[in-house]
């Protein structure tokens, strides 16, 4: 069974590709899946929202829940919902794993913090969602250093281009410091929060 058919199929309903792997399966069929996927479909106001809400929701491989929750403390806040929303999903713990080049997609990210192969500040936080402050360090634990993964990471085998400005990464060292918050327009996440905030707010 191939693992990443699965996210193939979501990919090409969401319109995005989800991983580096789904890229290609995307350009040889960018159209939903399915007998209907090349018809084209009128779709309502709701639908193009809701479709907005997914695909912020699985970049980011959170549960509605989640999404929910980094809506409502944007929304307390004082900046703009949508990008603070994004900006909040931006400082999880497997987020920032993925960004560093220390997992090869969020889905991995998720699972290698989940299984407590990391530290914030020298203390294990096994908990994807665990959100980082400025100064804040993310590092791989010692007794996890020579495990695959690890090894592949620390030679850049997980970049897919530059590292975050936001982080100082030290790649060999597999440890990462959080500079300052995420500007949003230097998140690579394929979104248009407002319609994510229109979601919610109706």
């Amino acid at each position: 069974m191939n693992n990443s058919r699965p996210k193939v199929r979501l990919s090409r309903a969401l319109g995005i590709p989800l991983t580096r792997k789904c890229v290609k399966y995307f350009e040889r069929r960018p159209f939903p899946p399915g007998v209907h996927g090349r018809a084209r479909r009128k779709t309502s106001d709701y639908q193009v929202r809701l479709l907005e809400k997914q695909r912020l929701r699985h970049q980011y491989n959170v549960s509605e829940s989640q999404l929910r929750r980094a809506y409502d403390d944007a929304h307390k806040g004082t900046g703009k919902t949508g990008e603070t929303m994004v900006v909040l999903l931006e400082r999880r713990l497997d987020a920032t794993v993925q960004r560093a080049g220390f997992a090869r997609t969020i889905y991995q990210a998720r699972q290698l913090v989940a299984h407590g192969h990391f530290t914030v500040d020298g203390r294990k936080v096994d908990r994807p969602s665990y959100r980082l402050k400025p100064g804040q360090v993310v590092a791989v634990r010692d007794s996890s250093r020579t495990k695959p993964p690890f090894q592949l990471a620390a030679a850049g085998a997980h970049l897919d281009g530059p590292t975050a400005p936001y982080l100082s990464t030290e790649l060999a060292q597999l440890r990462t410091t959080v500079l300052r918050e995420p500007l949003r327009r230097e998140i690579p996440v394929a979104c248009d929060e407002q319609l994510v905030v229109e979601f919610y707010a109706r």
